[in-house]
């Protein structure tokens, strides 16, 4: 701010009162109590996945890792099959995401379209399947009679549409401004030029938020493959890590090797929690890149429309 003469006035410093320091004071200790119960149960999975049977037995609720012993992983990749499984698991999870993406835009651009006669019928149907399921038999039958029983596109084909994801695309198809692409229809950009050229590039937010979405329901589904797969060389790698799970109760591993022949008594504890952070550790390492559409993908494609 300048007075009548030109010169600069002092600015006034606002004195923040006790009530707002009581109140900041507050926010600051919820959200720190929050962001701790988040972080201590990943960091005592990392922890007591890393540490020996003794530290553990010492120190249950450690927050870093005490006398490091990598046994347990050791443990957890001897199974001949851990890595073929792994690829299994990528194949389903990369195919899956991008078909879900693929249909899902294909599915939500002609009913963001005005002009589409039928929207209506097309959007009651959609939305009864958010409300009814046929179930595991249904599902199952159909499957087999479509002829992908034990094959690893049963994994991925089932709920490839869904139509919580077909209306977060729809809504955000529809907040896009209508005079870009009557532009571009001006132009004499066909449809498909349209979505290919103009719309998806300009939905990444939202194609991230559905793609995390379903990424992560693949890479962890293990009873689809309980359900649908009967060849081990099939199996998500979920299945293998449940195996492991469950046979870390008894003195072998399936197909893993023998615990007696170890120096080290490794704990059912520490085999559970080298498992579950083998599974965890790609979508931890993907989720970074995509946080920043996550937020905005899932506002927009929600209030629009």
């Amino acid at each position: 701010m300048v007075n009548h003469e030109g010169s600069a006035l002092p600015r006034k410093k606002i004195r923040a009162g006790w009530d707002d320091i009581a109140i900041s004071f507050v926010c600051y200790g919820v959200v720190t109590l929050f962001a701790l119960t988040v972080i201590y149960p990943m960091m005592n999975l990392i922890s007591v996945s890393m540490s020996s049977y003794r530290a553990y037995l010492k120190t249950p609720w450690m927050f870093l890792p005490r006398e490091l012993d990598f046994t347990a992983f050791r443990m957890v990749f001897q199974n001949p099959s851990i890595m073929r499984c792994y690829g299994n698991t990528v194949f389903i999870t990369v195919t899956g995401t991008a078909l879900t993406l693929l249909v899902t835009a294909l599915t939500a651009y002609p009913l963001s379209r005005p002009q589409l006669k039928g929207k209506s019928v097309y959007m009651t149907l959609i939305t009864i399947t958010m409300m009814i399921s046929a179930g595991t038999i249904p599902n199952f039958l159909l499957i087999r009679d479509l002829k992908l029983y034990n094959t690893i596109w049963a994994l991925f084909i089932t709920g490839t549409v869904g139509a919580y994801n077909v209306i977060l695309m729809l809504n955000f198809f529809r907040g896009m401004p209508d005079s870009l692409l009557e532009a571009a229809k001006v132009d004499g950009a066909t449809e498909w030029r349209i979505l290919i050229r103009i719309v998806l590039p300009l939905s990444a937010p939202i194609m991230a938020t559905i793609g995390l979405f379903r990424a992560v329901g693949l890479w962890n589904s293990y009873f689809a493959g309980i359900v649908y797969i009967r060849d081990r060389e099939l199996w998500p790698v979920q299945l293998v890590l449940r195996e492991i799970i469950l046979s870390a109760n008894t003195a072998m591993l399936e197909a893993g090797g023998n615990l007696a022949e170890l120096d080290t008594n490794i704990p059912t504890i520490s085999l559970q929690y080298a498992s579950l952070l083998v599974v965890l550790i790609p979508i931890m390492c993907v989720y970074p890149f995509l946080q920043r559409y996550f937020a905005k993908g899932v506002m927009l494609g929600a209030v629009k429309g």
